[in-house]
């Protein structure tokens, strides 16, 4: 069973961050990156899979050079090998038509990402991709059952719902999967994982068209900090009738 998982290469949680001087983005040139967390669980799903019905896992990632780092990150956790798409500056529809270029070729039997990015959180890779690969897709998976993994075989999933429920279906392979963060204990890299990582292959795709951004930051800033306080006069009973007041016509939370 081949199984491709999309993995994004973002800051680090702790970082500083700072608006570059554009106003468009973040500064990058000091910062330290690693393997965006919720592609953190996909892959960990996609390697519990692998040790249960066999084959491999492809790690495929679209980014500038250093995203090399993040895919050997990956690798040294048990991936078999990686792709690695060069390109930059791209919407999701632009990294979603150049990961499915670059997984056409490869045609897995599942593809598994995560539930959104850490940086920009739009949770719109998967089902882009999806959409652009002409396969069934499906969001938020607590669980993953393969029910035959010789194609043409099924897939039985778990996805999590509103208000503690969840929905049980079955889809058909090749499919594309958003993996819910939590759904496993994350393992490490081993010592022997990272002196394996250097042997493996990461195949260097270059973008012959890049897409064109349909979606364009025009501005980022930080949030102004403003603090207010109000004071009430009066005694009790007035005052907290006037809080009341305050919350239910300004405020709107009553």
């Amino acid at each position: 069973m081949k199984i491709a998982v999309a993995i994004k290469q973002v800051p680090l949680r702790d970082s500083l961050l700072r608006v570059n001087g554009a106003g468009t983005w973040i500064e990058e040139e000091n910062l330290s990156f690693e393997i965006n967390e919720p592609d953190a669980y996909a892959l960990e799903e996609a390697l519990q899979l692998r040790e249960k019905h066999g084959g491999e896992v492809i790690v495929i990632s679209v980014g500038p050079p250093r995203v090399s780092q993040t895919l050997r990150e990956a690798l040294a956790k048990g991936a078999d090998r990686g792709i690695h798409v060069e390109s930059s500056n791209l919407d999701t529809l632009g990294v979603g038509h150049l990961l499915a270029t670059a997984l056409r070729a490869e045609s897995p039997d599942l593809i598994l990402t995560g539930l959104q990015s850490d940086d920009l959180g739009y949770g719109q890779t998967g089902v882009v991709l999806a959409e652009l690969l002409g396969l069934p897709s499906s969001t938020i998976i607590m669980q993953v059952q393969v029910i035959n993994d010789v194609q043409p075989g099924k897939v039985r999933v778990k996805r999590e719902l509103e208000d503690g429920w969840f929905q049980h279906i079955e889809m058909p392979l090749p499919a594309v999967l958003t993996i819910q963060s939590g759904l496993n204990k994350l393992r490490y890299a081993t010592l022997m994982g990272i002196k394996k990582a250097k042997t493996k292959e990461i195949k260097l795709v270059s973008a012959s068209e890049v897409p064109q951004a349909s979606a364009v930051i025009e501005k980022l800033y930080a949030p102004e900090k403003n603090k207010q306080g109000q004071i009430f006069d009066g005694d009790a009973k007035t005052a907290a009738a006037k809080l009341v007041e305050k919350l239910r016509f300004e405020a709107r939370v009553i």
